[in-house]
């Protein structure tokens, strides 16, 4: 493990002791170390530095940055005859560590990334009575997702939407709905710059928050029929939901907190296709296959932690020396990676890692102190709208934690104690 990530384990673990004496990290001496997200969340870290560099978590949420990531190999591609075919990200330009760069050549940094590793192409269809099918997935889509409504809203209304004749719509689960993601698109969160929607627009519409109504620009969350197995914030009861402003899966509120009115989402409702999300996994030995999405996934992780330039050049050093006989492992890409999640998995229901029970999954101490598991890197560049590319998209298989304080704009205090909703 490297040196800077122990210091900062230690730091953290110190910091969780003076948490429980004194009630508070610092100078902000309500913080609270939590999961704020869950385990199967996707958010992005730098792709270098030091994590001690951000004591305090980053965003409202105080979301704890690591830097140094897990690494799953993987091998294989998707095809439309696949029951759960994995659509390509469409990212299309490739990164350094903080800029866009001529396509690296193999053996060289930064080779391997999303952009060198072509998949199936998105491919839409609108059918012109308001709905939009993908030809990939086979998945037919609701177009317009209408006014924001509460989760409990949302559920109810699938019982009763019928659009373009058809009664069988149902709302999406998280693998559903992230297969719409587009990683073309551009995060606002830290740089306004120019931002683009994390969804084809052509086909789907779209609104970002309207600032001048209470909201932030990235408040464009759409709801799915995923739950969290824990709880986040404390105790909240939670959802799985895609934003599609800032590019990221997050844990969001399903009921209403406290005496605050319920938090309201867009919804896309979706038919077809029931198999798709469901994995098909077959043991090889040291491998394994997933026959829904034709990938082939190496049973052990990396086994250590580190940043993403190193984490596409040991993927390298895996061809090099045909590790488990094999020459064409690559860093999964974000929907690739997200496949793999097992949302009925979490640290504190089943004290394991959000996976199939059969995959190795390293075992780390969290910055609290406690047993958890690793954030892993993908080859995907979370682009900001500046169009700067630091940070890269990673899935979290343990809980996906912060810090946080009453004095983070939008942060929550302790546990039970709710202020403004925070990066909802």
């Amino acid at each position: 493990m490297p040196r800077t990530l122990i210091a900062f384990l230690l730091i953290y673990t110190a910091a969780a002791g003076l948490y429980a004496q004194r009630g508070g990290f610092g100078d902000f001496p309500e913080a609270a170390f939590m999961d704020v997200h869950g385990a199967g969340a996707q958010r992005s870290d730098p792709k270098s530095g030091d994590p001690a560099d951000y004591p305090r978590g980053y965003g409202p949420q105080g979301d704890v940055i690591r830097i140094y990531n897990y690494v799953r190999p993987v091998r294989g591609s998707s095809s439309r005859e696949r029951s759960y075919p994995l659509v390509d990200t469409g990212q299309k330009d490739c990164f350094d560590d903080r800029r866009s760069i001529d396509p690296p050549a193999p053996g060289k940094d930064y080779y391997g990334q999303d952009a060198q590793q072509q998949g199936l192409a998105p491919s839409y269809t609108d059918n012109g009575d308001g709905t939009v099918t993908d030809n990939n997935t086979g998945l037919m889509w609701r177009l317009d997702p209408g006014d924001k409504v509460t989760y409990a809203e949302a559920v109810r209304g699938a019982r009763s939407f019928k659009l373009a004749g058809h009664t069988d719509w149902r709302l999406p689960t998280i693998k559903e709905l992230y297969s719409l993601i587009d990683f073309n698109g551009t995060d606002p969160s830290r740089d306004r710059g120019d931002p683009k929607p994390f969804l084809d627009t052509r086909y789907f519409r779209f609104s970002y928050g309207k600032e001048g109504s209470g909201d932030r620009i990235i408040d464009s969350q759409f709801a799915t029929a995923t739950l969290y197995t824990s709880t986040t914030m404390g105790g909240n009861k939670t959802m799985f939901g895609v934003n599609f402003a800032d590019g990221r899966i997050k844990g969001y509120p399903a009921e209403a907190l406290g005496p605050r009115s319920a938090k309201k989402y867009y919804v896309l409702y979706v038919r077809g296709n029931p198999r798709y999300g469901k994995n098909r996994f077959v043991r090889n030995g040291k491998t394994v296959t997933d026959q829904a999405t034709g990938l082939v996934w190496a049973r052990e992780d990396s086994g250590k932690s580190m940043n993403w330039k190193e984490a596409l050049a040991w993927i390298q050093r895996l061809n090099r020396t045909k590790y488990l006989g094999y020459a064409d492992w690559r860093l999964p890409d974000a929907k690739e990676l997200q496949s793999l999640v097992d949302y009925s998995r979490s640290p504190k229901h089943t004290k394991s890692a959000a996976i199939a029970p059969f995959f190795h999954c390293s075992r780390i101490t969290n910055e609290a102190g406690g047993d958890d598991y690793p954030y892993y890197w993908t080859s995907t560049t979370h682009i900001s709208s500046d169009g700067s590319g630091s940070r890269a998209v990673y899935i979290a298989f343990g809980e996906a934690p912060g810090f946080f304080s009453p004095g983070r704009e939008g942060g929550f205090g302790k546990p039970g104690h709710h202020k403004r909703s925070p990066e909802y």
